[in-house]
């Protein structure tokens, strides 16, 4: 690591340590679950899903079965895989089948009736319960009834509401007031649930305790994708049955770069993580931003062009491999960064050559999970939008994604609609390590501004030598090539400072969305932190069973 530079922000968070075990999630009763899991023998992939499954309960805007995601597993034996569940388009859309409003930001996503948005018609082919299934089937120890009793429990239970989900239920207060089901359960009286109220989900109890029963195969296949497509098709949607028996869990190989003497691996197309990380890590390379110190001007202009030239290359790198031929290793490679470094102009902002411009998600969530074995898991899911579609399937409890807002409206693109297409997505599920041992692990909800918050948290930690938690909570900046957005406590003379440089400033109380990480210590000891944007809470394990042979003698 790199000499520590100052640092002109208070973390809001204290991290937690443990040497058996760390579970990090964006909220502590599905961090408790998965602790509960690896103090009772499960493995970190055990735990990881069934703080998945919980946070369906617990974050329900954010992630649920019909959903979608990526998880970025590492074995104790050293292995890396990425398991992408990530949704698809139904068989039966199209390139054409919305209508759009403009061809320019900041209006190019929308479409008429917002029907890419919200609705039927902006349902996509759910993967996140195959992906979790297959995970653990194949990578896990434990039965998939007892993955799902926490969540079952919190579920019929109920748990009490926190302000971030009360204040979530108020900005969407209007969609969701249109879907008698989710109004029912967000909107009693009429009014958002309040935080404090216990929210008591009794129906998506029992569609859980359905699939501990029957496994991933009643919602592909079986009764529960019966209602789902019955609904879909009363509604206009396009999901059909063939839609969800033909839906396949894809296993990849990560993208892995070389930064400073660190490894730095991440998941690859349809996801833009691994390889514009790679890519904003190589332009780097050349600088000393070490010396530059964190949030300077130098060094904040720095990272603000080198998120430019990675969104102006991203269009081409980040959709379906089985659609678009994907130039990954040209995009990786270190002669190709060299080329674009030589452009940077440091006295001057540059309008860098666009690629399409996209958008995704905000409304995502992030588990970050190490057990005492040496596996490591850091797994990204989403419904897309904040409650999703904000349509609920009558009598599940099940809330349907809108991941169908994430493929370009505009015909003839790489990222237009096509059958069976995947979405692309910027969820970063990465780890570091650093001669085949782990230093860290991380990801983070945000939509398009996932990678980029990821990546400036890897420089804090590669370059500025931040604590985890000093990483993690730090300021962030976000750009496409447009305008520069700031988090508020950057100082104004910096902003100033950016501004005489050609940036178009504006400033945010928050960009993307609330980091959990894992750290790795060369003696065996883990430290897991959250950031403030989101209830991110760490648990972590330490101590374990009693020396062997050791009896009570009494007093």
């Amino acid at each position: 690591m790199q000499t520590h530079h100052p640092i002109s922000f208070d973390c809001e968070k204290k991290p937690a340590t443990g040497s058996r075990g760390m579970v990090v999630s964006n909220h502590p009763f599905a961090s408790a679950v998965g602790a509960t899991v690896l103090l009772e023998g499960g493995n970190a992939v055990d735990a990881c899903v069934a703080t998945l499954f919980a946070l369906t309960v617990v974050e329900p805007m954010m992630v649920g079965l019909l959903g979608g995601g990526i998880s970025h597993i590492r074995m104790e034996n050293g292995r890396h895989l990425i398991i992408d569940g990530l949704s698809t388009a139904p068989c039966r859309a199209s390139e054409t089948m919305y209508q759009t409003v403009s061809e320019e930001l900041p209006n190019y996503r929308d479409t008429v009736g917002r029907k890419n948005l919200v609705g039927p018609l902006s349902i996509a082919v759910p993967g996140a319960l195959a992906g979790w299934c297959l995970a653990l089937e194949q990578y896990g120890t434990w039965p998939l009834d007892d993955i799902l009793a926490p969540a079952i429990r919190l579920a019929e239970g109920g748990f009490i509401t926190t302000p971030y989900l009360s204040d979530c239920i108020s900005d969407f207060q209007a969609d969701l007031s249109k879907d008698t089901g989710l109004a029912s359960l967000f909107l009693p009286n009429g009014l958002p649930l309040p935080a404090g109220e216990r929210l008591v989900q009794a129906n998506y109890g029992e569609t859980l305790r359905s699939i501990a029963s029957y496994g991933a195969g009643t919602l592909y296949g079986g009764e529960l994708g019966d209602l789902l497509v019955n609904e879909i098709a009363r509604l206009g949607g396009l999901i059909s049955y063939e839609d969800l028996n033909s839906y396949k869990v894809e296993e990849r190989e990560p993208i892995r770069g070389c930064y400073r003497g660190y490894e730095v691996i991440g998941p690859p197309p349809p996801a833009s993580a691994g390889v514009h990380i790679v890519q904003m890590l190589n332009l780097l390379e050349g600088f000393d931003i070490a010396s530059m110190g964190y949030g300077s001007s130098d060094s904040v202009h720095l990272l603000a062009e080198v998120l430019k030239i990675a969104f102006a290359d991203r269009a081409v790198a980040t959709a379906d491999p089985a659609f678009i031929d994907v130039p990954v290793e040209k995009l990786i490679d270190k002669v190709y960064a060299e080329e674009r470094r030589q452009l940077i102009d440091m006295s001057q902002a540059k309008q860098w050559s666009p690629g399409i411009r996209v958008s995704d998600s905000h409304s995502t969530t992030h588990v970050t999970v190490a057990d005492a074995l040496g596996n490591v898991v850091a797994s990204t899911h989403t419904i897309n939008g904040l409650f999703g579609a904000c349509l609920q399937i009558p009598g599940t409890g099940l809330l349907a994604n809108n991941y169908m807002f994430n493929f370009d409206p505009h015909p003839h693109t790489a990222l237009s609609v096509q059958p069976g297409k995947r979405v692309f997505t910027s969820m970063a599920p990465m780890m570091v390590c650093r001669e085949q041992q782990m230093k860290v692990a991380l990801g983070l909800p945000g939509g398009m501004r996932i990678f980029p918050s990821a990546f400036q948290t890897l420089v804090n930690l590669l370059d500025h030598g931040m604590t985890l938690q000093e990483a993690v909570e730090a300021p962030r900046i976000w750009t496409e090539g447009g305008r520069l957005e700031m988090e508020s406590t950057f100082s104004a003379e910096l902003e100033m400072s950016l501004v005489a440089r050609g940036h178009d400033v504006v400033r945010l109380q928050r960009i993307a969305g609330g980091m959990n990480a894992i750290g790795f210590s060369d003696d065996g000891m883990l430290t897991g932190a959250a950031c403030w944007r989101a209830d991110g809470t760490p648990v972590g394990i330490s101590g374990g069973l009693a020396r062997e042979g050791v009896r009570f003698s009494g007093l």
